[in-house]
Formats: structure tokens, sequence, C-alpha cells
């Protein structure tokens, strides 16, 4: 079997392709983690239990320099489409983008109807199209995956919701935006999410085996997205394993992934905001232990999920020839959403906080900044930064059937997210659309396809400059080099450069060192930022600030603003009641 799959492209849609031209397409699966930070996947050094994320890494190639966006939308934009975040509409999410911005071009807040899903191109070429989990590309009708390509669809509008139950993040949702088809669905008794993300994309799978069709499933997590959740049987499994600190972690998993070939021998960052654990109290120690336990737990719960599925294709004889693809959206989230007084008055009035509890039904568990940067190891930064931390994760690529590509390998050139459709489109027979779509004008795939890099050859050449940005921390990728700033309160606003194949922890800055680079990268940015409309953030805007400000806004404020009457009312009666108590007394006292 080669590489590329030996059917012709696409014949028009009048026109199918035979059945055995599809018969010889590959599926493909395409697995999307959430917030799972560079090593957390035993094969690139975790201590966390995955092994069947880890079987497919052996039947395929891990991606040791792949980049993703800094949150979540943006690079669930780009891996649809293979579009960058701002043509594709995500230049900003809507939890982060600040008022000023929205509506401007580029600032939709969700994908916009100027580029074309993969699932639009592999529908076109007679595939099954399938999407389960967490959506956050729009949420109205025409948003929904159910319009974008996609036959059957059972997808989450929102960044994040609930695990056990059929409920919201509350303080940042009304309610948990669940839909099948484009119409509004509840979850069922029961219900964990990566369990029932992996039974419905089956349900879907086994729906429509008779037809023959290949199939393209993406299945994308909650896991490890704020709740952090899991059943309780994962988590007792690492009650453990995290009580000698994050530090530890840290470099226990540096260590690991120097030896297992994923990283160079490379100087590792200390994280400014990482506290000293030995500093803690013996119950804080406790209770942050629990917490990662709880973050360990439900990546091993995802794990077991995927590899149910992976069981059921074996079974059903579709494993050989099905493309698997594994990735995070993000770097790990160190945010604490108890930040504020107001967070701590409204999450505790839903939530658990109990440490003991940490990942349970009902419980509201996050890991911060100090495990996140366990997470993240050996990199610098994570979530929402545009240091290494937060771009750089997991990529494994695995075709089990197909002898070309040869199990186990560790590709380091850089690759980045829009590659990933051009890629799998090359695998299934097919071309990315140009600026053409069914007789309209839309955004051209800008990625590159990986092709040569599955096949053992060196990967491409990377000597154009490719720009990024999201909430005011950029990135200027140009052959090894990384030309980088990052706002307050991870950054100080000003650029730096970076070696990042032979210092990915972006330990030394080459600024002053290379200025000529310096100076010729920071003008691509420019170039890259006019091209893309990139507009410069407020003063003072930090993205968890606006996540706060945002959800007062379109969540708290209407709540406000609803019951206001009868608030009014309320002080009207109380003041009226007021009034003839004071009446009262004051008759009585006249009479004495």
């Amino acid at each position: 079997m080669s590489l590329t799959a030996t059917a012709p492209a696409p014949a028009p849609a009048s026109a199918p392709p035979s059945a055995s031209a599809l018969q010889k397409r590959p599926n493909i699966v395409l697995l999307l983690a959430d917030d799972w930070g560079f090593s957390d996947v035993g094969s690139f050094g975790s201590e966390i239990r995955t092994p069947n994320i880890d079987g497919l890494a052996a039947k395929g190639v891990r991606f040791s320099n792949f980049h993703v966006a800094g949150s979540c939308s943006p690079t669930r934009a780009m891996l649809q489409t293979g579009v960058g975040n701002h043509r594709a509409g995500l230049g900003n999410m809507p939890e982060t983008i600040p008022p000023a911005h929205v509506g401007k071009p580029g600032y939709d807040t969700v994908l916009n109807g100027r580029v074309v899903t993969i699932a639009q191109l592999l529908r076109d070429a007679d595939y099954r199209t399938y999407f389960t989990g967490k959506w956050h590309l729009g949420r109205t009708p025409a948003k929904l995956p159910h319009a974008r390509g996609y036959d059957r669809a059972f997808a989450l509008a929102d960044a994040g919701a609930d695990n056990f139950e059929d409920k919201p993040i509350h303080g940042l949702y009304d309610k948990a935006d669940w839909t099948e088809n484009g119409v509004p669905a509840a979850l069922p008794r029961g219900y964990y999410s990566s369990t029932f993300i992996v039974d419905k994309a089956i349900d879907y799978i086994d729906g429509g085996r008779a037809t023959g069709r290949p199939f393209f499933a993406s299945i994308n997590f909650l896991a490890n997205h704020i709740p952090v959740q899991a059943p309780d049987a994962y988590i007792a499994r690492y009650a453990e394993a995290y009580r000698g600190g994050w530090s530890i972690v840290r470099a226990a998993r540096r260590q690991r992934a120097i030896d297992l070939g994923i990283l160079p021998t490379a100087p590792m960052a200390t994280m400014p905001d990482t506290k000293d654990w030995n500093a803690l109290t013996p119950a804080d120690r406790a209770a942050q232990a629990h917490a990662m336990a709880a973050y360990g737990a439900m990546a091993e719960a995802a794990d077991h999920e995927i590899g149910r599925l992976v069981a059921h294709l074996k079974a059903t004889g579709e494993y050989d020839n099905t493309i698997f693809v594994f990735l995070s959206d993000n770097g790990p989230e160190p945010t604490d959403p108890r930040n504020r007084l107001l967070n701590r008055l409204v999450l505790g009035t839903y939530y658990d906080f109990d440490p003991a509890h940490a990942g349970q039904r009902g419980t509201m568990t996050y890991i911060g900044a100090s495990w996140a940067s366990a997470a993240a190891a050996p990199l610098n930064g994570y979530k929402f930064t545009a240091y290494e931390g937060g771009l750089r994760v997991p990529l494994i690529i695995a075709w089990p059937g197909n002898p070309t590509i040869k199990p186990g390998r560790i590709a380091g050139s850089f690759a980045y997210v829009t590659d990933l459709p051009p890629t799998l489109l090359a695998l299934a027979g097919l071309a990315p659309q140009g600026p053409r779509y069914h007789g309209r004008t839309v955004e051209p795939m800008t990625g590159t396809s990986l092709m040569p890099v599955l096949a053992g050859e060196a990967g491409p050449a990377r000597d154009q400059p490719l720009g990024y940005e999201l909430s005011g921390n950029a990135a200027l990728f140009r052959g090894d080099y990384k030309l980088v700033r990052n706002l307050p309160p991870s950054g100080d606003g000003h650029w730096q450069l970076f070696d990042i194949l032979h210092d990915p922890g972006e330990t030394r800055d080459l600024a002053r060192i290379d200025p000529a680079r310096f100076q010729a990268m920071q003008s691509d940015y420019r170039a890259f930022a006019a091209r893309d409309q990139v507009l410069p953030m407020p003063a003072g805007y930090t993205a968890n600030q606006q996540i706060n400000d945002n959800a007062f806004r379109h969540t708290a404020l209407p709540r406000i603003k609803r019951a206001a009457p009868w608030l009014l009312l309320m002080l009207m009666l109380a003041s009226l009641a007021g009034g003839i108590y004071w009446l009262v007394r004051r008759r009585r006292t006249r009479r004495r």
C-alpha cells in the first residue's frame, strides 16, 4: 500500500466516485484533546497512563515540533479549514474578545462563511462525515457542524461544560448548549463526557457502515478542560502520584522526553509564577496533589475511551485502513476560576470545592499555573501565551495498515495546525480547495502537506514566514527561529527571538546576538499583521480579566436586568413595610 490512497481526485457531486475507488480511500479519525500539555502523553514523557494513545504512536509518527494556537477556538478553526485563525474569523474568542474588537474583520468569534471545512471537502468526495463533542465555533443553526459539512453531529457550542451532568460552566454560561444535527439535545442519564463522545461516534460510524463509503469522524473531547472531573476509579490510581510537587514532575518529564528522543538535551526555563512547593502548608500540598490527581485521571479516562474506539474498529475490520490523528488544541490551562471575590461567591453556590473531593461529580477542579508548568514540561508558558508551552502540543499520525509509515518514528521538523487538513486530504487522494469553491470566492488553504514527513523524508522547507496572533500574544516562525511577544501578565510586551529547534525551552533570547534576523522577522510580523488585519489590544488587556468581564456582561448582567423589576418591587414593598412599621411605632409612642 502506498502512502497516498490510490483513488483519483473527486468527481463532481453529480457523479460520485465508484464503489471500488471509495474502498481504497482510508477512513479518518481525528482525536482532539482539550488543554493537554506537551508532555501529558506517555510517549511524550508523561507519568499519566495513556497506553492507547501510545499504541497509536507506536504505529505511526510523533511530531515533536508541532504548533497550534494558544486557545481552543482559533486552533479548532484552523484544524477544520487549513486557514489561519484571523482569516477564518477567530481573531479572538467570544469569551476573550474586548468589546472594541467585536465585528471587526477577522474578529467574527465564529467560523465565518469565507472558509471551507475539511468535512465539506470530504463529503463532496462521498465520505460519511461525523462530529461529536466540543465545537465552540458558533452556536446558531448556520454555524453548527451540521451546517458545515457534517452528516451527523452531536456538538457542544460552548468552551466547556460539566462532565457528569447536563450543566454548563456556571458563571460563564446559562446552559450547556448541546445540539444534535442542529437541534437542541439533552444528555442521557449516566453521562460521562469522554465515554458519551466516543459512544456517539461509534453509533454514527456503525449507522453508515452498510453504505460501504469511507468515513471521517471528528471526535472532540472535553478532557481536560475546566472543570477537571473523572470517574472515582481513575482518580484513585493517582492518589500518591503528585505528592512530590510540580517541580519534581516537571524535571522528571523533561528527562523522560530527552530519553525518548522527543527533545534534545537542552536547558529548561524556570517558570516565574511557579510557587515553592515546600513553602506550602501540608494541607495546601495535599489539596494541590488531589487536583493534579484528578487531571491525570481525566486524561487516562479519555485514553481508555480512545482504546474502546480502536478496539471497535479492529473488531469491524476498519482499523488497518483508518488514519488516526491525535493532538491537543493548546497548552495546559493555568487559570484559577476563583481569582476574584465575585467569582468565589458565584461559584461557591454551584460547586463543591472540598479538596478531598477533587475531580468528583459536582466539583469545579482546576490545576492552576504551577501544575500547568509541569503539564507543559519542559517548555516555557502554557495556554493563552505565545510561548512554546502554549503553542507546542503533542501530535500523532498513524495509519496502521500502511507499511510506508515507519512505526514509532519521531519527526522533529516544524509543523503547524493548518498543515493537517491538506495532509489528510492528500492521504485520501484528494486536493485542497483553492480560492473558488462551488462558484464562490473562499479563503484557500495555507497549510503545507506533511506527506513527505510521514514517508520518512525531510520536512518541508519553512523559509517563508508564518505569523500568529491571539489576544495580543504573538509569534512569527521562520526556519528554526521564532519571534515571540507576550503581554502582561505572562510577558512584558517586548519581542524576543529564540532558536526553538535547539532551545525549545526558550531560555536564550537571541535578539541582541542576532539583530539582523531579529529586525527582519519583526518586519515579517508587521506584514502578516497588516495582511490579516490584526488589531492592537486595549491598554491593560488580559485574557483572564476579559473572560471575567465578558461573563459578567453576557451572563450575570442580563440576569440582574431580568430580575430588576422584581428587585424594585421587593424594595418598594420593604420600604412600604418599613414606613408602616415606623408610623405604628410613632403612634404608640405618642399614646404613652
